[in-house]
């Protein structure tokens, strides 16, 4: 009964593991939005050196990725995000000393506590919970959306509320550092014995990520629903702004967009886990996503919640698969942890250049339909890669 009661106790703890480090995932960058103008203010920073509060991090995501896969796999996985968190606290405390090259430095280094968090946490959830992939995939999912969605809505509040103005906002996130740093200590120290069983054996398997067919198509189908994300979240306020809605409205037809991801990345990764082939469900989110990004090119503002209900759907599934991905088509720990560096490395690097094309094309036709057109494109090839990775074959074979 003692040892029953053990292995609950450390199966909770672990669930504990992954939803206080994926909270920490997204919310350091996604507070920084709303208050951007407050910070600009206080530093005379121009919308360019603005921009880069957010983009170093997902810089540091495209290019350390396959580098911390590497690392990580020779060492002990709690180790490792026990690292990952000491490294975004000193990167959160740094960002908030008070100067503009602290400013920067701290945007830095909490990219890189947040990119080895990234890379680790889906190879922990296949080491801790081999049977429970799907829905620990889905905590893990959830749990790093929904914090991010509250870090950006309650951003302003937060200044307001300790007093500290935009060091509050995004000051405030070291206490959710510190106790995930807590709980992965404790569970560093509970279950030494299986990490280091686990860990030893990974280190029997080799491959070249690089030459895997699949490890690709997985990395590409990604970037690409990545790409699609982020250039809605950069840019779909301004075009509805142009379509003819008020500016006001605009944030919370991102909020349902966001609030659509949720239930569906919760509940689809323990339905997807149940199949042998998920291509069914890659075909569904490639469907959701072209109703939806035609609805915006042709209706414009019009039905614009159900669109953005639709594109909501079809990004939480799509992020899910992805993730899901890593694990399902891996044979090991040490191949989840290649494909999970590779695919952020490569999908971040897609993503980035997303924005950029989708308003440079706006130059060229101020109707916006070129955009989503190449979104539409986009969706396509997602589908195309989607369906590859969808096929029950593990990247060390493949």
């Amino acid at each position: 009964m003692n040892k029953e009661n053990t292995n609950k106790n450390l199966a909770w703890l672990g669930i504990l593991v992954v939803i206080l480090v994926s909270s920490n995932l997204r919310s350091p960058i996604t507070a920084v939005s709303p208050i951007l103008d407050e910070i600009k203010n206080v530093f005379h920073l121009d919308n360019l050196e603005a921009s880069l509060l957010t983009s170093i991090p997902l810089f540091v995501f495209a290019t350390c990725s396959i580098l911390v896969s590497k690392a990580a796999a020779k060492i002990n996985i709690r180790t490792g995000l026990l690292i990952s968190l000491i490294i975004l606290i000193v990167g959160l405390y740094i960002r908030i000393y008070g100067n503009v090259a602290t400013l920067f430095a701290g945007s830095l280094i909490l990219g890189l506590g947040i990119c080895i968090g990234n890379v680790l946490t889906p190879a922990y959830i296949k080491n801790i919970f081999p049977n429970k992939i799907g829905i620990m995939t889905g905590v893990f999912s959830v749990a790093m959306s929904l914090v991010a969605a509250l870090a950006s809505g309650l951003s302003i509040d937060l200044g307001k509320w300790t007093g500290m103005e935009w060091k509050g906002s995004l000051g405030i996130w070291i206490i959710g550092g510190i106790l995930a740093l807590i709980v992965v200590s404790a569970e560093l120290m509970t279950g030494k014995k299986t990490t280091q069983t686990a860990t030893s054996a990974i280190a029997t398997t080799k491959f070249n990520i690089f030459k895997s067919k699949q490890a690709w198509s997985i990395s590409i189908f990604m970037g690409l629903q990545s790409l699609v994300y982020y250039c809605l979240v950069a840019l779909l306020p301004t075009v509805l702004v142009d379509f003819g809605m008020q500016k006001s409205e605009t944030g919370w037809v991102l909020f349902v967009l966001q609030m659509a991801m949720l239930p569906v990345m919760l509940f689809s990764p323990v339905l997807a886990t149940k199949m042998k082939n998920q291509k069914n469900l890659i075909y569904l989110t490639g469907g959701l996503f072209l109703i939806g990004l035609l609805m915006l090119t042709i209706l414009k503002s019009q039905l614009v919640y159900v669109s953005a209900t639709l594109i909501g759907i079809a990004g939480g599934l799509a992020f899910s698969l992805s993730i899901l991905f890593f694990s399902l088509r891996t044979k090991t720990m040490y191949g989840t942890i290649k494909i999970s560096g590779k695919s952020q490395s490569v999908g971040y690097l897609i993503a980035a250049c997303g924005p950029p094309i989708f308003g440079k094309l706006h130059d060229w036709d101020i109707s916006w339909q070129y955009s989503f057109y190449f979104l539409i494109i986009c969706v396509l090839i997602m589908t195309y890669f989607g369906k590859k990775a969808s096929e029950p074959r593990y990247i060390e074979d493949h």
